[in-house]
């Protein structure tokens, strides 16, 4: 018999479907609150030090020990910012504190730090797009005009495709393609 606290029995014991909902419809609030702490923490650190530390893991540890304030609605938000604001500011700053503490790096130590992309596939894509098109800044505010832009550079012989350094010295030559042979 499984245990519900066994990694198999997580993963199936929601069904993906109900899974993605759960996700989508509530947030915790308290993780807001802690970010915005971490970072006006961190910033009040000298260079040097703030250097060597992982807002990541002082986030985790900080989270860890306070009570989490999920909300599923606009009003169930504003009213959980509020309480986490009034009743809980001090436990924020003193559990962001300690975290800066306990997880001070040594500056040669290494992590495998998760990477939760998948959790946001938009953002991935766009980061894609970002490296495809070699163009840094380019959001989804902006991305209709860039790849508009770009398209009408490579039609008018401006830009000639290559991959991004490292992934493969390939050139894309239009004239060769099948599509843009005449038969």
């Amino acid at each position: 018999m499984r245990s519900f606290f066994d990694d198999s029995a997580i993963d199936s014991s929601i069904q993906p479907s109900k899974r993605h909902i759960f996700i989508k419809n509530s947030r915790n609030v308290m993780e807001v609150l802690v970010v915005a702490e971490v970072e006006t923490q961190i910033q009040a650190l000298p260079a040097k030090t703030a250097r060597y530390i992982n807002p990541s893991e002082v986030t985790a540890y900080a989270l860890n020990r306070l009570p989490a304030f999920y909300a599923t609605s606009k009003r169930g938000w504003q009213r959980q910012l509020h309480r986490g604001k009034t009743e809980f500011h001090q436990k924020i700053t003193t559990a962001v504190r300690q975290g800066i503490i306990a997880v001070q790096q040594d500056p040669l130590r290494a992590e495998d730090f998760l990477d939760f992309q998948e959790e946001n596939p938009a953002q991935a894509n766009l980061q894609a797009l970002q490296v495809l098109l070699q163009e840094p800044n380019l959001s989804w505010d902006n991305l209709a005009d860039v790849v508009e832009k770009t398209l009408m550079n490579t039609l008018r012989g401006k830009i000639t495709w290559r991959k991004p350094a490292g992934l493969d010295n390939e050139i894309f030559d239009w004239e060769k393609h099948p599509h843009n042979q005449r038969g």
